[in-house]
């Protein structure tokens, strides 16, 4: 996989960015609160709900598929800075977009990091933290979140049950 690329750099020394025009589908949700950088950067796709306390830092850009459903308090965060900290020290700040795919389920509690995306159909885990990508058909949990196992068509037919 190619290095990842920027596709913002801000210093928040130079000002901040104004309006709210981001896209939403039909039957879009949003429980408060809600909070976000921006707000233009993000697009969220038909049947979108999402539970208390979705915090998304949208500098880099935040893409919700349709049928998305999110627990309570989980963020996404697109912005990241430098590792050396005289460069973080004047205000520097990257910025990589998270996407989300059609029909995924994130628990509650999840943190979803820059670059990431989340492939159609998946289930993450609550609590877990995304630090790469998933890939579409899975289950994945954990810090940080790995792929537990795909979804089966066996599944499709079954209801959920911890305790197996």
């Amino acid at each position: 996989m190619p290095p990842l690329q920027p596709i913002a750099v801000w210093s928040r020394k130079e000002g901040t960015h104004k309006g709210n025009t981001g896209q939403s589908g039909e039957n879009c949700h949003i429980e408060p609160n809600f909070w976000c950088d921006y707000g233009w950067n993000i697009k969220v796709g038909d049947n979108f709900y999402a539970n208390h306390n979705l915090t998304v830092l949208d500098a880099g850009g935040v893409t919700f598929g349709d049928n998305v459903f999110i627990g309570p308090d989980c963020s996404f965060y697109t912005s990241s800075h430098p590792l050396d900290a005289a460069r973080r020290n004047t205000g520097l700040e990257y910025a990589y977009p998270i996407t989300v795919g059609n029909n995924v389920w994130i628990g509650g509690g999840v943190r979803v990091v820059p670059g990431v995306t989340i492939g159609d159909n998946s289930v993450i885990g609550a609590g877990s933290v995304v630090v790469k990508d998933v890939p579409a058909n899975s289950v994945a949990a954990g810090n940080p979140c790995w792929v537990i196992r795909e979804i089966t068509e066996a599944d499709k037919n079954s209801d959920l049950n911890w305790k197996k």
